[in-house]
């Protein structure tokens, strides 16, 4: 049996626009998800009994004209916080479905191992059972599928950069952050990843909360469509721009700075996006917010002198009930 891990993740600065080459702050945050892999043969004799297990109906694989029993073929069952939310079973030679209780899910996961295959033709063999813990809600955008990426790719030991090209997509920074032990400069140079493990553990750390919005941002989408915005757009100035303030941000010293440059990010992205920067909605906080992410359902960033009980009441009569205290997600506690 062996178990891996890897953290989940927040880009401070550089959203959309790392895309396009700006320098991106992101930190690798506490909440991860760990994978373990063993042969079935492992498992106790009651997890592998007919009436526990996936195959234990045995029509779907007669259906197929497969003869295998549950310890031929690979079996899947992943966790969130609340419980089991995907159980799968995949041919071990095509990783094609065999049966599961949530096929969308079972779809998207069958199209990474297959792609995990190409990557490392002797990865997968017969009787494997995979078990992953997720933990934090995967509708935050936290990294259910980066960190899900990470794991195999220390698994099957292959590239988590052409593994996440083949499959989800992105900039890759959240890749970057799941095997890091430190906040990290990413930027991409020429489509190559290159990371800079940085320090960024600020005095002002208690005075910083994240702020789920309540709605998981489709990244892909929100990326389809920035790229399609900005083909006609002069984005050099403002990825100098935002490059500026990624290296400005570690060093900063006061949280008066660190409000002036979030708020100048702000300003340059919802520019860009043609969107307004999420503290026109919020116009009372007695502080600064900064969009994380894709723009509009992910966490945000509030930087403000309130005490925590008091942002907490805030949020709250906006409907916004999942906040984080900084060190709760990274920084000394």
């Amino acid at each position: 049996m062996k178990t891996f891990n890897a953290n989940g993740k927040l880009m401070l600065t550089g959203e959309y626009l790392v895309l396009k080459g700006a320098l991106a702050l992101a930190i690798p945050v506490r909440l991860g998800q760990s994978m373990t892999v063993r042969h079935c043969e492992e498992r106790s004799d009651e997890a592998i009994q007919p009436e526990s297990s996936l195959l234990g109906s045995g029509w779907i694989a007669s259906a197929k004209g497969l003869a295998m029993t549950p310890n031929d073929a690979i079996l899947w069952d992943a966790y969130k916080p609340d419980g089991l939310w995907l159980s799968a079973t995949f041919h071990p030679e095509s990783l094609e479905i065999l049966e599961t209780d949530d096929p969308g899910k079972a779809s998207k996961l069958s199209t990474i191992l297959k792609a995990v295959r190409e990557l490392n033709p002797k990865a997968f063999k017969p009787g494997l059972c995979f078990e992953t813990h997720l933990e934090f809600d995967p509708s935050w955008g936290l990294g259910s599928s980066s960190t899900l990426i990470s794991n195999l790719a220390q698994w099957a030991e292959v590239d988590p950069y052409q593994l996440l090209k083949k499959t989800v997509g992105g900039s890759g920074y959240d890749v970057a952050c799941a095997t890091a032990s430190t906040p990290i400069f990413y930027r991409l140079d020429n489509g190559m990843p290159q990371v800079t493990h940085v320090a960024f553990d600020p005095p002002f750390a208690k005075q910083l909360y994240f702020v789920y919005q309540g709605q998981k941002q489709h990244s892909a989408k929100e990326v389809a469509g920035f790229n399609a915005r900005m083909q006609q757009i002069d984005l050099n100035g403002d990825i100098e721009a935002v490059t500026g303030i990624s290296r400005t941000l570690p060093g900063v010293t006061t949280l008066e700075e660190f409000q002036r440059l979030i708020e100048g990010h702000e300003a340059i992205l919802g520019r860009c996006l043609d969107r307004q920067p999420v503290k026109q909605r919020y116009p009372d906080f007695e502080g600064s917010l900064k969009s994380l992410g894709a723009w509009g359902g992910d966490f945000l960033l509030a930087a403000t002198e309130w005490p925590f009980e008091k942002v907490k009441e805030y949020f709250y009569s906006k409907g916004l009930d999942i906040i984080f205290k900084y060190q709760e997600l990274y920084g000394s506690k």
